[in-house]
């Protein structure tokens, strides 16, 4: 493998870990799919698991010679024994911003076409919407329990936060490689969404503060044979549009005069109850 030492990140090669901003990198070879940075051990090898493409690894001396790395360095070989590994020093290292939260490595990586959703839905009993939610440590977070919990597929409106963004990947421990999800694109999502969801036989389900809300263990939502699971933004929570739109009003039933979970904590709840 091309092992390479490094010793000053501004060099055209390192471009992407450096200078080039996320939003850049989704953007890196438009109108084709762009290029996101995968960081830890973990997170790398769940993507190369999953299929993606890698271009370089960037690592640190001692991260490429413990096991973890060497384990990382073995399944990019398996790929290909052209794609260069960059190492260096911590010292250098630690100018690129956020590299302590890497784990001694970033690896580049070729983005994939987005599914339609009427792929991902086909077949999916139980699957999650995300509405404008725009924190990737929530995106992050709710994939983490998607995968955990039986989600068989995540669709994400226009405002959402990216799943390979960095921290949105990071903090869901590379499982946005596993749950099958893709972007519905379009600002007004939910009218033709739920025409489509309700003609492959999904019921919708908001999850909102109202009076009238079912709770999450309500007969009629496990007798669903399909169920569209629908979380909204930090703070405001569902459109009211959407809302209306929606077969179903779910509200988790809290104690001690709270009036709403963060939406990444509301979303474990809802998903370990709705997917049983």
């Amino acid at each position: 493998m091309k092992i390479i030492p490094i010793t000053d990140l501004h060099t055209p090669e390192l471009e992407i870990y450096n200078e080039r901003r996320e939003v850049q990198l989704l953007r890196y070879y438009e109108p084709a799919p762009g290029l996101f940075i995968a960081e830890s051990a973990n997170v790398i090898l769940r993507a190369l698991a999953a299929g993606y493409e890698p271009l370089s690894i960037l690592m640190e001396q001692r991260e490429a010679d413990s096991e973890k790395g060497r384990e990382v360095l073995g399944r990019i070989m398996e790929i290909s024994e052209e794609i260069p590994a960059y190492v260096s020093s911590n010292e250098v290292l630690s100018q690129i911003s956020g590299f302590k939260l890497a784990r001694g490595m970033l690896c580049a990586m070729r983005r994939r076409t987005l599914p339609k959703m009427e792929e991902l839905c086909r077949g999916a009993r139980r699957i999650a919407i995300l509405e404008n939610v725009v924190n990737p440590t929530n995106v992050g977070a709710i994939f983490r329990s998607a995968a955990a919990l039986g989600i068989d597929a995540v669709l994400l409106t226009a405002g959402c936060s990216d799943p390979l963004y960095r921290r949105a990947a990071r903090v869901s421990m590379g499982t946005v490689f596993q749950v099958p999800w893709t972007f519905l694109g379009t600002e007004d999502w939910a009218d033709r969404t739920m025409e489509q969801l309700r003609g492959m036989g999904y019921r919708t389900a908001a999850m909102a503060l109202k009076e009238d809300s079912l709770s999450p263990d309500a007969r009629v939502l496990h007798e669903a044979e399909k169920l569209a699971i629908i979380l909204g933004t930090e703070g405001e929570g569902l459109a009211a549009d959407t809302i209306a739109d929606c077969d179903y009003t779910v509200c988790i039933p809290m104690a001690r005069g709270v009036d709403s979970l963060n939406v990444a904590a509301a979303s474990a709840v809802a998903f370990w109850e709705l997917c049983r």
